[in-house]
């Protein structure tokens, strides 16, 4: 059973804002949640059926592709033979 303490904990880890009057709201949608969970650990079932699947990967083949001139050629800046990209910091 999830306790109002533990509302809190997982709100406070989640870094969301649950102000005091939604705790016990969440506490109980939380517990009906799990209540779901304890039903379907009830239900038996015969595994996963055979669906007769392979593998669909492929294996890989060389192909030829652009020329180092051709993509920096689409690119928006170059440096060095390079594609630049903006600094992100």
């Amino acid at each position: 059973m999830i306790t109002e303490s533990d509302i809190e904990h997982i709100a406070e880890l989640a870094d969301i804002g649950i102000s005091k009057d939604e705790v016990p709201e969440f506490t109980r949608q939380f517990n009906t949640i799990i209540e779901y969970f304890e039903v379907l650990d009830t239900i038996e079932g015969e595994g996963a059926p055979d669906t007769g699947a392979v593998n669909v990967f492929r294996d890989d083949e060389p192909r030829p592709s652009l020329s180092q001139e051709e993509v920096l050629a689409n690119a928006g800046a170059t440096e060095d033979g390079f594609i630049k990209a903006p600094r992100v910091m």
